[in-house]
């Protein structure tokens, strides 16, 4: 007869049976249902005492300055600017802050995306209903690719789908990410001004903007259908949306009410909210994944949020004022560059001072600047959102 088991340790027993729970509790792509709430790792974060899930240790650790991929790595740096009132894209080199091209394109150029495989850049003629294409290896736009209503562009976290935030049509298309051939629309109706979005940790949900409503709606990536919706309040406009390093918060933008909104990434409930200033826009985490870079189109000025503290610590103010909107952070970290909204510039701003480095004239109205290129694996839209 075989010698009995040895008998656990009533701990070691405990600790196993508290495993196969978190296991079973998660589905298979690591994210729980946004019904099931989990608690963050970073103690800023944490204000539940819900049981603690495992994060990744930084989301952006692929975008560390200087760590470019080798697909992009002979690309020429530039600054893509699209401006919407112009219909028109002007490209400047960074190291000489001149103009170098400038081409016109479709009605409204809202956005310059980057491609899922980083190898091509996509200009959103929102009015225009085309994509134009952009080599970025030199700079060159190639022939238009007709998409209706691109007023944002994103891809899923597998590569396989195009996501076009049709904005004017309240719906979000899903295309091949290749061809742009349409395959599956998913009304928003109730998500006026559907624009700007980031995706969890582990791809699984996808947290969108709804701008003209004062909510957010929370897209199952898989099943490409709405799950949940979340209201901001009473007169709120949500923007941009960045997913914090550890994936246990969602910053959002909110232009009226100044400020960026938390948001639990595993329950989608709101967290709290930290003023930064008038007309809170664009968000963009720095390289070393420290701070979050907050563009207050109102007032002029970037807010420095300590992911940390879950503080602002520092702000900038643009002399003489200004109108700072989208953009993006450069190559090595040293520059973050954002268009003028409102006063036909580009402003480039040293991120170690906070001090304007240059204001740069382009065309009328510019708006979702790209600077390319940026490091990351893989991109999953909008200005550049790198994995």
């Amino acid at each position: 007869m075989p010698a009995a088991l040895p008998r656990l340790p009533r701990r070691l027993h405990c600790a196993c049976l508290l495993a196969l729970a978190i296991l079973v509790g998660c589905d298979e792509d690591g994210d729980p249902p946004p019904e099931q709430q989990r608690a963050p790792q970073s103690t800023a974060e944490a204000t539940t005492r819900a049981p603690a899930r495992r994060e990744p240790v930084d989301v952006y650790a692929a975008d560390r300055a200087g760590r470019l991929s080798p697909v992009v790595r002979g690309f020429r740096p530039l600054i893509y600017v699209p401006n919407s009132d112009s219909a028109t894209v002007d490209e400047i080199d960074p190291r000489t802050y001149k103009v170098v091209r400038h081409f016109a394109v479709g009605a409204l150029p809202q956005h310059v995306v980057p491609s899922y495989d980083l190898k091509t850049l996509w200009v959103t003629n929102d009015l225009g209903n085309s994509l134009t294409p952009i080599d970025p290896r030199r700079g060159r736009p190639g022939k238009p690719v007709p998409v209706l209503d691109p007023y944002n562009l994103y891809f899923t976290p597998d590569g396989r789908f195009a996501v076009v935030m049709a904005e004017r049509l309240k719906r979000i298309d899903f295309r091949d990410a290749h061809t742009m051939e349409l395959r599956h629309t998913l009304s928003v109706s109730n998500c006026a001004g559907v624009n700007h979005a980031d995706y969890t940790a582990h791809g699984r949900y996808m947290l969108v903007s709804c701008e003209f409503a004062g909510r957010m709606i929370v897209v199952d990536v898989r099943r490409q259908r709405v799950v949940k919706t979340i209201s901001l309040g009473a007169g709120a406009k949500p923007q941009d949306v960045k997913l914090s390093p550890s994936g246990g918060l969602f910053y959002v933008a909110d232009m009226i009410s100044g400020g960026v909104w938390k948001l639990d990434a595993h329950s989608f409930r709101k967290r709290g909210f930290v003023s930064t200033g008038g007309g809170a826009h664009g968000l963009y985490p720095s390289r070393d994944s420290r701070y979050l870079y907050v563009s207050n189109r109102a007032e002029g000025s970037i807010s420095v949020l300590a992911f940390a503290s879950g503080k602002v610590e520092r702000k900038w103010r643009l002399p003489g004022g200004g109108s700072p909107d989208m953009g993006g952070v450069s190559a090595d970290g040293r520059v973050l560059w954002l268009s003028g909204r409102y006063s036909g510039v580009v402003y480039a701003i040293d991120t170690r001072s906070g001090r304007l480095k240059r204001r740069i004239p382009v065309g009328s109205g510019p708006h979702g600047l790209c600077v390319y290129p940026q490091p990351g694996r893989y991109s999953l839209g909008h200005t550049g959102v790198f994995r």
